[in-house]
This record gives C-alpha cells, structure tokens and sequence, in this order.
C-alpha cells in the first residue's frame, strides 16, 4: 500500500464541512473591508523566494521544496504566499490601478519542517495583503481584518503583540548595536544564530533554542534605534488600537520570520495549540515589491493558517460548522419508482434542496436506516402504492410523523417543510 507523505494529511468528506465554515467565514470578513481574491501558481521560479523571502531565513535555506523541471529552470513550491502576490502585482500592472490594491488569498504552502500540531508540510494558508499604502492607518486595518475574523469565530483568548523593526536605516544603527552586544556572547548561542550575527542579527531575536532565547532577552531593544518617521508611525498605530478598545501588548523581541518586513509586525498569539501558538502573523514590507523587480511601493498584510485555526477553535469547543445533511433523501421501494426519483430529485434540487435518493437498491429498512445515518430531514417514501395513487409518502425523520401528498402539490409541501 501506498501511504501518504509525512507531514501531510488527507482531509476526509466527514471533515470537509469545517474548511469550507472557516473559508466562509474569511471570505465574508474579507468582503466586508472591500478586498478581492487573487489566485496565483502552487510554483514559483525559485529566484523570486531567495529575492523576496531573503537568503538568510530557514524557509530559504532549509525548508524549500526545490525542483528542476523539463526545460532545467529551478522550481519551487512556495513556501509562503506574499512573495507570488508581489510577482503578480508587478507583472500585471497592479500599480497602475487606483491605489490601495487590496487582495487575499487562500492557497497550499509548502515547508519542509517537522510536523507539529496544526502545522504540516504542506498546510494552507489565508492571506491579506495591502498594496499602495504607506499610513499606519493601513497597518491597523489590516490587524482589525484579522481580528474580526477572530471575533467572528468567537475567539477571545488571543494575544495580540506588535513591534517595529523600523526601516532600513534604523535597523542599520540598531544591528550595529546588537551585534556589539552579542559579540561577546557568540560562542554560548547555537550554530544557526552564530551565522546570522554576520547576515542578519535581527534574525537572532527569532531563535527558539532556550540558551539563545536567554541571551537575548537583555539585548538592546530595537524601539530606542527607531528614526522619527519610524517612531510616529509606530505610535500611531498604537493609538489607533487604544481608539477601536484593542487590547495590545508590545513585544521587542518580534521580528517575524521573513527578510521582507520593515516598520510594524504583529502576531496573534494563543496559549490552546500548543508552544508554536501563533496563529496569525504580519506587518509591513515596503521594499518587497522593489526586491523581486518592481518600482518601490509600500504594502502591509498578513498570513493565517488555517489548519492551525481550526484546531484552535477545537481546542476551545468552538463551532467548526455542522456536517451537511440532506434536507430530502427519496426511498423509492419498487423499479418504476426508481425512474421516478432522479425526477423528483432534479425538481427539489432546482428549489435549492439538498436532496439524495438510493442508487444501491436497498430494501424499505436499510433505506430507512441509512436517511438516518446520514441525517435526512425528511425522508420521501415512493412505493407501489404510491405509483398507483399519484402520491408520496412524506415523513418527517426528527417527529416520526407520516402524511400522504399528492403528486402534483408535493413539490411545494416539501419546500414548505423544509422552510426554504
């Protein structure tokens, strides 16, 4: 036998209904702040990940899915979703439409990591991403997008932390700062941080090892290094959350895991999934559009795993949707009442009924039994008895109650039973 790859995971039809509850759900969120989908290719040309993802980071280095294909150009399954949206903007003259652009996406991605809670080799992804506008106003729309999607789905308890790494030029003068204060302490970090000193030490604030971690904790704090512009920027989005009653914290020590991002990042945080509890992160990338071969243009988004969220909303016994059940499910007991019941479904379909009718040629008890299991409403009953009156058998599965309808008015009973 055939098993399934390590770190993926098969989504079953008795599960199906809870991806498709979350989706809605992000969708209608995302329509009510005016933001439209944008699709784009499960594979990127690997020179736009190193370019806009940053060689520095473990996404680039270790965790890629990487290929060859026919004609010996590199391909990679992306491993996020930003960097395909940046490509996308550029190549079809996004730029040139009225700005913001503002566009979300759900799609795979693809990480070689090891598999946790909520996060596999390949999950998928729901993202937002504003293009066009360098206000902090952008900034906490975006944080208020991703927290009514929160609000929507009931989830209270989450953390919201933000921070600014600032631009590149107070980054500049804080990575001098760091590195002064980490030159000392080199040798007890790990191998991974001890090579980021020299490419990017704010990278560094990012390790999960315990030792690094208590390294870091006094190391100078990039909020003194920001510029002027920086600074206001990041304490309007601050006042801006205090306005629309956002509890925050502000944490220092997040850098987010991508090269690309500049001034504000934010992560919701939750304590129910486990120690990697992040389930939504973000902020602002100003020179990723520049950085994969466009004019400069400022963005702000953010991506959420949606894997993650459902088993957030589990672990809180949140609703994830309700499994689909017919509302009609037609027993037809004899052959010339299994002509009649495609007819009679197509007729109820066509009102918007869900509507199943036995294809396996069951007898009377085992249909009975199965509408049960698969939670009919009512179950239309089309025997010869039936055939001969020029009537069905209605029976209402949750009461037990039964009537006789005639024929030609049963469409409407139905529908009127069913009350859509």
């Amino acid at each position: 036998m055939i098993n399934i790859p390590k770190g993926t995971k098969d989504v079953l039809p008795k599960e199906s209904y809870k991806w498709h509850f979350v989706e809605g759900v992000v969708r209608e969120v995302a329509k009510t702040f005016c933001v439209n989908e944008i699709r784009t290719p499960t594979f990127e040309h690997t020179e736009l990940f190193l370019r806009g993802v940053g060689d520095t980071t473990d996404i680039v280095n270790k965790e890629m899915y990487t290929f060859d294909d026919k004609g010996g150009r590199s391909m990679t399954l992306k491993p996020e979703g930003t960097a395909g949206v940046a490509r996308a903007f550029i190549e079809n003259s996004l730029y040139g439409n009225t700005q913001p652009t503002k566009m979300y996406y759900i799609t795979p991605v693809f990480r070689y990591e090891k598999p946790q809670a909520g996060r596999l080799r390949e999950h998928h992804q729901f993202g937002i991403e504003y293009y066009g506008a360098d206000s902090a106003a952008a900034d906490v729309e975006v944080i208020m997008l991703a927290k009514t999607i929160f609000d929507r789905l009931g989830v209270g308890k989450l953390s919201l932390n933000i921070n600014s790494i600032g631009c590149p030029q107070c980054r500049k003068n804080y990575n001098e700062a760091l590195k002064s204060y980490l030159g000392a302490r080199l040798g007890n970090m790990c191998s991974t941080c001890r090579e980021r000193f020299e490419k990017n030490p704010l990278r560094i604030l990012d390790c999960k090892e315990e030792g690094c971690k208590e390294i870091t904790k006094d190391a100078p704090v990039v909020l003194d290094y920001l510029c002027d512009d920086c600074k206001s920027h990041h304490e309007y989005v601050c006042a801006q959350l205090d306005s629309c009653s956002v509890e925050y914290k502000v944490n220092p020590h997040i850098v987010r895991g991508l090269d690309y991002y500049t001034k504000t990042v934010f992560e919701f945080v939750s304590e129910n999934i486990g120690a990697q509890g992040t389930v939504c992160g973000g902020g602002r990338y100003n020179g990723l559009v520049e950085q994969v071969g466009g004019k400069p243009c400022p963005a702000v988004g953010f991506g959420m795993g949606l894997e993650r969220l459902i088993l957030l909303l589990e672990s809180l016994d949140l609703s994830v949707g309700k499994e689909y059940a017919p509302d009609v499910y037609i027993a037809p007991l004899c052959d010339k009442a299994r002509s009649v019941a495609p007819v009679l479904a197509n007729e109820l379909r066509a009102k918007g009924l869900a509507v199943d009718y036995d294809i396996m040629n069951r007898g009377f008890k085992p249909q009975f039994k199965y509408a049960d299991k698969i939670g009919a409403k009512f179950v239309v009953i089309i025997g010869e008895d039936e055939i001969a009156s020029q009537s069905y058998g209605v029976k209402d599965m949750s009461s037990g109650m039964q009537e006789q309808v005639a024929k030609d008015s049963a469409i409407d009973y139905i529908v009127a039973k069913v009350g859509r």
